[in-house]
C-alpha cells in the first residue's frame, strides 16, 4: 500500500467541507438566537456587561453567515440569466 501526498484539490475539499460545516452553524445559531428574542422577554434586553442582546443573538451571527458568502446580495430577479435591460439613455434638449 502506497501513500500519496495531499494535492491542492483535497485541501480545496477540506476547505469546502469546513465552509459547509461552518455555514450549518451560523444558519443554526442565527435561528435559535431568532427564536430566544421571539420567545424570551429577557432575550429582547439589555446586559450590563455585554449590552443589547438581540445584537448578540441575531445580528452579529448573521453578518457572520454573510460574511462566509462574501457580502453576496440577494438576487432579486426571477430569472438570472436573462439579459440586462437595456439602458436608458438621457436625450438633451435642443436650445
Amino acid at each position: 500500500m502506497t501513500a500519496t501526498a495531499p494535492t491542492a484539490r483535497s485541501a480545496a475539499d477540506e476547505a469546502g467541507s469546513l465552509h459547509a460545516d461552518l455555514d450549518t452553524a451560523l444558519g443554526y445559531a442565527v435561528a435559535i438566537g431568532c427564536l430566544l428574542v421571539l420567545m424570551l422577554p429577557g432575550a429582547r434586553g439589555s446586559h450590563a456587561v455585554i449590552g443589547w442582546l438581540p445584537l448578540w443573538l441575531v445580528a452579529m451571527p448573521a453578518l457572520a453567515w454573510w460574511a462566509l458568502h462574501r457580502f453576496r446580495l440577494p438576487s432579486w430577479r426571477q430569472n438570472p440569466a436573462s439579459p440586462a435591460e437595456p439602458a436608458l439613455r438621457r436625450r438633451r434638449r435642443g436650445s
